[in-house]
């Protein structure tokens, strides 16, 4: 367990950087690994109207959660800077806020998504012969949802503190339980996509526990005693002023995506069978490159606390050089590997495995770009500013995507999938240049003001 708060301030930067992303990449692989096990086990157990029913619930699950989560990045962000500017009070007092701001959240997300599941699911026409399962799943789901907040906010916190293992070793530990009761549940019990939604609730618990854990055995400024859990003023108002913005970043971003969900519900159940299945051999790729923005937002939130200003353009190439590396090569490995990957999630189907051929060819290739996207979005953070990065990707993500739909979408020559994924790489390009001129432009404003 790292607590040397100095890791991120000090010393040369390529070597710390790639150390510090790797757990993390491995970490958001191992979560998705064991979310794909959901979708396995279903659709080899329950068949393709079950990895439907699943996965048409992820875009809304999203909407619900990533307005809360972004408060999380708020939090650690907060903790990176207080440790980098040595205030270790600050520090104390954040571990102390998040905590049961990350407990108040998930009381708040078990309501809204238990009583208004279905209604979400209607909204976005989610075709009805998977509409009571995919009900079903989200309500269960987030009656787990207040442990997940937690897991959550502790991570972004160890994070923060250079402690990218932990959470590793954790959501290992929690995974394996996932995988295990997920067999039991669906086969041995036949309790279908209840079953998988049970398995996860069971995960959470076992994650948060263990990242409470972490954060109560460690030594330095972020050790946590449930005594002192309350809201301090000052922090809580930052992590708002951090989070909050993030959040509405990432719950606008997820409208968009549950547009283009209902957009290819309109297409049919095969055809969301082959999309959720694409959508969760994508998530891997992500993962990888998003690894590489939550190490953005980290190491620059440190050296911005630190005042150590002459590293963040190190910092800004080194992750923009790793997520193109990363991105670049994993998206077109995942599709010259594709239809054997959709075939562990939907056997014997070659129209639901084309249809997820589609969607990977348009967006696993150019996938590079949404992660250097990320990695200007993290950079941006990192130096304090939140309201900038979700006003351009709400209009070059969001604003972009719905106007495509509502538009050329619209002309029965391009309503096809090709041309609604094609709405996703140009977005994505548009956003990452303006995010990274922005970038840029406030680094050169704040080294003036340090200079006089």
């Amino acid at each position: 367990m790292n607590t040397d708060t100095s890791y991120m301030t000090e010393g040369p930067l390529l070597k710390k950087i790639l150390l510090y992303t790797f757990p993390i990449i491995l970490t958001g692989i191992l979560q998705l690994l064991f979310n794909a096990a959901d979708l396995v086990v279903v659709g080899r157990c329950c068949g393709r109207l079950s990895v439907a029913a699943v996965g048409a619930t992820g875009a809304i699950i999203n909407l619900i959660t990533n307005l809360f989560i972004g408060l999380s990045v708020g939090a650690g962000v907060t903790v990176a800077h207080a440790l980098g500017a040595g205030h270790r009070e600050d520090v104390s007092r954040t571990v102390h806020t998040a905590i049961p701001t990350a407990m108040i959240s998930g009381l708040i997300l078990t309501v809204v998504g238990v009583v208004g599941s279905k209604t979400f699911l209607r909204l976005m026409g989610t075709p009805s012969d998977v509409i009571d399962l995919s009900t079903t799943y989200m309500r269960i789901y987030f009656c787990g949802i207040t442990a997940s907040m937690v897991y959550n906010f502790g991570s972004a916190i160890l994070r923060a503190a250079g402690d990218t293992k932990s959470p590793l070793y954790f959501l290992t530990a929690a995974g394996i339980v996932n995988v295990i009761l997920n067999l039991i549940f669906v086969i041995v019990f036949n309790l279908n996509v209840a079953g998988v939604a049970i398995a996860t609730i069971v995960s959470q618990i076992i994650s948060a526990i263990l990242i409470i854990w972490a954060l109560m055995k460690r030594t330095d400024a972020c050790k946590l005693s449930l005594k002192k859990m309350k809201l301090y003023r000052q922090q809580f108002m930052k992590i708002l002023q951090i989070g909050f913005p993030a959040g509405i970043q990432g719950s606008l971003f997820s409208i968009s995506n549950v547009i283009i969900q209902s957009s290819i519900n309109s297409f049919g159940s095969i055809a969301v069978s082959g999309n959720s299945a694409a959508g969760n051999i994508e998530g891997f790729v992500y993962m990888s490159m998003n690894s590489y923005s939550q190490t953005s937002v980290n190491f620059t939130g440190q050296n911005h606390g630190a005042g150590k200003l002459e590293r963040l353009k190190k910092i800004m190439l080194i992750c923009l050089v790793s997520v193109f590396l990363t991105g670049f090569t994993l998206g077109v490995l995942a599709r010259f590997f594709g239809e054997p990957l959709l075939s562990f999630y939907i056997p014997n189907d070659k129209e639901a495995i084309g249809y997820g051929l589609t969607r990977m060819t348009y967006i696993c290739i150019p996938y590079f770009l949404c992660g250097l996207m990320d990695v200007t979005t993290g950079l941006i953070r990192g130096i304090g500013y939140s309201v900038l990065p979700m006003i351009i990707t709400i209009a070059g993500v969001c604003g972009l995507r719905i106007v495509w739909i509502y538009t050329i979408f619209r002309i029965p020559k391009y309503h096809t999938l090709q041309n609604l994924y094609l709405s996703y790489t140009i977005s994505w390009t548009i956003t990452f240049i303006t995010e990274l001129i922005v970038f840029l432009v406030l680094l050169r404003r704040l080294q003036k003001r340090a200079a006089t």
